[in-house]
């Protein structure tokens, strides 16, 4: 799995676009770990989800774990470029209600 890190220059942030279709059981291990160094060096991850097509019940616990971690350091985990299905299933189970969802990258930069 290929993480694109782009810095934000007037936050301590990163943008993360993940390079992947699905973030399911068989590649969340390796995006927990890629991740780890994001979340733990930075106090605002925007993650760039457009190229991801289906997410799973483990997906979604990653994604889970690292909001848990940015907002135990008082950080932000914002979420932007959904697609329509990935974007379903987030309203399904009510992720949408927990996490800072954004239609695109303007649109999450407007709200910091």
């Amino acid at each position: 799995m290929k993480l694109d890190i782009e810095k934000i220059s007037e936050r301590d942030g990163v943008i993360v676009k993940v390079e992947t279709e699905n973030l399911d059981a068989s590649n969340v291990k390796e995006f927990r770990e890629k991740m780890q160094a994001h979340l733990d060096g930075h106090g605002l991850v925007m993650l760039d989800m457009k190229n991801i097509n289906f997410v799973d019940s483990s997906g979604l616990g990653a994604l889970l774990s690292a909001l848990r971690v940015m907002n135990n350091k008082e950080g932000q985990l914002k979420l932007y470029g959904m697609n329509k299905p990935v974007r379903a299933l987030f309203e399904l189970v009510r992720m949408h209600r927990i996490f800072s969802i954004y239609n695109s990258r303007e649109e999450a930069f407007a709200a910091l």
